[in-house]
């Protein structure tokens, strides 16, 4: 990949005092909203629709689009990180709870499976609501660094925050570029180069346990930097194959968790609130949180990962948007899953990739 040796300037560069000053990525919803989205609840459940027969079309919001247009902007256009405060949590089933939630995110992208279950909400839990999910660590209620999801867009619930209330983090991947270029400009190339991913024991039948190829960590398209990392998933490519992390590689990950962790922007995550980062532009995380035994404490959160189609420029679609989250039951749309399409294997290029 070609590399940038220029700082970003544009909305997407901010630290975390920046977003304390400038509130536009916050939105709060009052009881017009709240009754809309409990009524579109309702036409759903009559006409029995199951989650990936749940669209735009069919789970209208008219009030809510001016927010809602507001928030893909703020994604696309804008800081890349959106907050949804005041959603009706209370007094619904986990399963209302998943249609209002779905029905919502409908209006921003097209949801996608995320897990070995195939399921299209995953339950970000360390409880017995937590699906099969391979070898990730999601839910766990030790610190989470700084990452990216693997879709377009990442989202969550907050349906319960743990009785201790972590903080919830997230960060600018564009800032970290510009702190990376003034600081450690000899990182770039290795970092354009990028990292081999684990899949984390969710690949299918035929498919490699490795991407097999290189994702490059920072990449440039029409002017837009991306940016794809996650220590836990490149640094486990080399556990499986029994070797160490390089000297050079640790430095590098070290530099990138602590030049992102000292940008961040750290927020209370409530019941009702609903956090939605460009995963190209913005990492997220959480502080660690006490164990809870009692499963009726335990801290749950509901995900969402969506697709938006003409979200952004990519230099190579098929590794940059495609190359780490479309392998096994991963990266199913709805339409796949009705068809059926989930079931086959998946047309690959001769590196492996992904046929976009």
């Amino acid at each position: 990949m070609a590399e940038l040796r220029q700082p970003i300037t544009d909305p997407s560069a901010w630290c975390g005092r920046d977003l304390e000053q400038e509130r536009s990525w916050e939105f709060v919803l009052d009881d017009v909203d709240r009754e809309e989205i409990v009524s579109a609840l309702g036409e759903a459940k009559r006409q029995c629709l199951n989650l990936a027969e749940i669209s735009s079309s069919n789970f209208p919001l008219p009030n809510l689009s001016k927010t809602l247009t507001n928030v893909a902007l703020q994604l696309r256009d804008g800081v890349g990180f959106s907050l949804i405060r005041n959603f009706p949590v209370e007094k619904f089933s986990f399963d209302e709870l998943e249609i209002m939630y779905w029905g919502l995110c409908s209006h921003i992208g097209t949801g996608v499976t995320q897990n070995s279950d195939c399921g299209f909400i995953h339950y970000v839990t360390d409880g017995a609501l937590r699906p099969n999910q391979g070898t990730r660590g999601v839910g766990f209620p030790i610190e989470t660094p700084l990452h990216v999801d693997l879709t377009d867009v990442a989202s969550l619930l907050c349906v319960r925050q743990a009785p201790d209330d972590p903080p919830s983090r997230v960060g600018s991947s564009t800032m970290l570029y510009n702190e990376i270029l003034a600081r450690h400009p000899e990182f770039l190339p290795t970092l354009f180069d990028g990292y081999e991913w684990d899949r984390m024991n969710e690949h299918g039948d035929g498919e490699s346990a490795t991407s097999g190829y290189l994702v490059p960590l920072f990449s440039e398209a029409d002017g837009m930097l991306s940016c794809q990392y996650n220590r836990h998933w490149m640094e486990s490519v080399m556990t499986r194959r029994g070797t160490e992390v390089s000297e050079r590689d640790t430095q590098i990950f070290d530099s990138i968790d602590k030049l992102a962790r000292e940008n961040c922007f750290e927020f209370p995550f409530h019941k009702g609130d609903i956090q939605f980062c460009n995963n190209y532009t913005v990492m997220h995380g959480r502080a660690a949180h006490a164990t809870v035994a009692d499963e009726g404490l335990k801290r749950i959160l509901m995900r969402i990962w969506l697709d938006v189609p003409g979200f952004r420029a990519y230099a190579d679609e098929a590794i940059v948007r495609r190359g780490i989250g479309c392998h096994g039951a991963l990266g199913w749309s709805p339409s796949d899953v009705l068809t059926g399409r989930h079931q086959q294997s998946r047309p690959r290029r001769e590196d492996g990739a992904l046929v976009v």
